[in-house]
C-alpha cells in the first residue's frame, strides 16, 4: 500500500504518518517543507514496523504551484499506484477581516485550496484505474456550513469551505476513474498551528487521537461513502 501525506512534519500529518508506519507493508511518502521535522518523523517511524518504509520529501507547496512538475521528479519510478492521498497541509492566519492583506488572502487560498487541487491533478497518473484511490481532504469545522464561526478566521474558513465543495465536485468528475474523494471537517486539534493562532486554547482532540480516526477512515471510509463532507467534532455545528 502506498500513502501520500502532506504537512507531515508536525501535528496531524506527523501523527497520521506514524499511524500508517505501524502497519505492515506500507510505503509512506511524507511531504513537508520542514526538513528537520521530516527527519524527526523518519527517525520515529524507522522502528515501528520493519516491513513499512517512510520516504521524507522536502516539498514547499507554494513553490510547487509555480512548478507543478517538481513533484513527479521526486516520486520513485517504481511507484505505479497511490492507494491513499491525504491533503492535510494548511495555513491558519488569525486576523480581523479588515486587516488581512491581499497577499495574506492569496496565500491562505493557495495553500488551503489551490495546492491540494494541483496536487490531485499532478498525481492523477498514479491514482485509480484498476485499483481504487481514496483522496481524503482535511477541512475544518470552521468551513462546515451551519457551524459556529469565529472572528479572525474569515479567509481560513472560506478556504476550507471551498476545499469541501471541491471534494464533492471532483468525486463526481473522477467517478469513472476509480478515484474516491471525501472530506473530513475537523474540530479543534491541539497542534502547533492552533497554538500559534490561539495561544492558550484547549482543543477537543490531541493529534494522535485524530490521526487514528483519519487513518482508519482513509483505509475504509470510501467503502461506505464517497463525495461526502463529514464533521468530526464533539459539539454540534
Amino acid at each position: 500500500m502506498v500513502v501520500f501525506i502532506t504537512g507531515a512534519s508536525r501535528g496531524i500529518g506527523f501523527a497520521t504518518a506514524r499511524y500508517f508506519a505501524r502497519m505492515k507493508n506500507v510505503e509512506i511518502y511524507a511531504l513537508s517543507r520542514n526538513r528537520a521535522g521530516l527527519g524527526q518523523l523518519a527517525t520515529e517511524c524507522a522502528g515501528l514496523n520493519k516491513t513499512s518504509v517512510l520516504h521524507p520529501i522536502v516539498f514547499d507547496l507554494d513553490d510547487f504551484l509555480r512548478e507543478p512538475a517538481s513533484l513527479t521528479r521526486k516520486i520513485p519510478k517504481k511507484t505505479i499506484h497511490i492507494d491513499i492521498l491525504i491533503n492535510n497541509a494548511g495555513v491558519l492566519i488569525n486576523k480581523p477581516f479588515s486587516q488581512v492583506t491581499l497577499e495574506e488572502m492569496e496565500y491562505i487560498f493557495r495553500i488551503n485550496l489551490f495546492a491540494p487541487a494541483v496536487l490531485i491533478r499532478e498525481l492523477l497518473p498514479f491514482m485509480g484505474k484498476k485499483a481504487v484511490t481514496h483522496v481524503v481532504n482535511i477541512s475544518s469545522m470552521g468551513g462546515f456550513q451551519g457551524s459556529m464561526k469565529f472572528p479572525g478566521l474569515s479567509y481560513y474558513s472560506a478556504s476550507k469551505a471551498s476545499l469541501a465543495c471541491m471534494t464533492e465536485c471532483l468525486n463526481e468528475e473522477f467517478r469513472s476513474l476509480n478515484i474516491a474523494l471525501n472530506c473530513l471537517a475537523l474540530g479543534s486539534v491541539q497542534t502547533e498551528m492552533l497554538e500559534e493562532a490561539f495561544p492558550g486554547h484547549k482543543a477537543q482532540f490531541m493529534p494522535d487521537e485524530i490521526a487514528e480516526f483519519i487513518g482508519h477512515f482513509a483505509l475504509t471510509g470510501h467503502k461506505q461513502m464517497r463525495g461526502k463532507v463529514i464533521p468530526v467534532s464533539m459539539v454540534n455545528p
